[in-house]
């Protein structure tokens, strides 16, 4: 017996076999947080999903949701784990939950988190726009807020022939209401059939729309993919031939114009309160920027 302690205190007392030992107590730690880290990061979780697709401002239901298993390693603290957090609440007017999309704190809120207004934060110098739509221009109530759309116009010439392109790019839509202004999306049990777009563009471009509405054209909306929306470009006048026709027919008023008793009286002019209108159709301004 003592012959076999003696061996083992030699065994130990050797440094390569201390080596050894320590090398194979460092591996069996490695390989056990390693092991631990990776069921834990595969561990399934259940997690709430959008069953279809939902618009912003929409009040979630519980037949719009239902639960899946992922990874654990997709969870984070943004992400929603409970159908408690997210049924008889409102999707953000910012967000469109995708169908099988997962369900996060900011694309959830309580109604009185909503706000008030659609255009409380549109940007300065910008005017809100309501373009007439029904159920085929909006291709089947498919254009919903936040999407990014582009502009056409179409019209007959004095020649016969149709003019028809695109006429502004790029407009984010901020809401979708029927003909008494209600949000078409807004979770009801009527079916509400869409009659206005609404967005807002800067004020040269809303003139610009206003002018060519009283014109014997139509201007409709035409919608992208979701990279399109994802990745905006400017909003923008992309063709000037459309632009000068519409410019050609009808008069600018100065911005500086003001009516006063006697007249017409522009800020900084001559006072001239005969100035003849119509002496304004002839001078055809030059429509800025914009490729045809």
């Amino acid at each position: 017996m003592n012959s076999i302690m003696i061996g083992i205190k030699r065994f130990l007392k050797n440094k390569n076999t201390v080596t050894i030992l320590a090398i194979l107590a460092s591996l069996g730690i490695l390989y056990w947080a390693y092991y631990y880290r990776i069921e834990k990061k595969t561990e399934p979780i259940s997690v709430p999903y959008a069953t279809v697709e939902i618009a912003p401002r929409t009040l979630i239901t519980s037949d719009m949701v239902s639960t899946m298993k992922v990874p654990g390693g997709v969870k984070n603290s943004n992400l929603l784990t409970s159908t408690s957090q997210i049924i008889g609440k409102y999707v953000s007017n910012k967000a469109v939950i995708p169908s099988g999309g997962l369900f996060y704190k900011d694309m959830v809120v309580e109604w009185e988190d909503l706000p008030s207004s659609l255009y409380e934060d549109i940007p300065d110098g910008n005017t809100v726009v309501a373009l007439q739509v029904n159920l085929d221009t909006t291709y089947g109530n498919s254009i919903f807020p936040g999407n990014y759309i582009d502009l056409y116009y179409v019209t007959t010439l004095d020649t016969g022939k149709v003019m028809l392109g695109k006429f502004i790019e790029s407009i984010k839509v901020l809401s979708v209401t029927d003909s008494e202004g209600n949000n078409v999306f807004e979770s009801t049990e009527e079916n509400k059939t869409p009659s206005y777009l609404m967005f807002s563009v800067p004020e040269d471009m809303h003139l610009l729309l206003r002018k060519a509405s009283y014109l014997d054209g139509t201007i409709f909306p035409v919608p992208r993919n979701a990279e399109y929306s994802n990745n905006p470009k400017e909003t923008r006048v992309v063709s000037s031939r459309i632009q000068r026709y519409i410019l050609d027919r009808s008069i600018d008023v100065e911005s500086q114009d003001r009516v006063t008793n006697g007249g017409v009286n522009i800020v900084g002019g001559n006072n001239n309160t005969n100035t003849d209108v119509n002496n304004d159709t002839n001078n055809n301004e030059e429509p800025a920027g914009g490729n045809e």
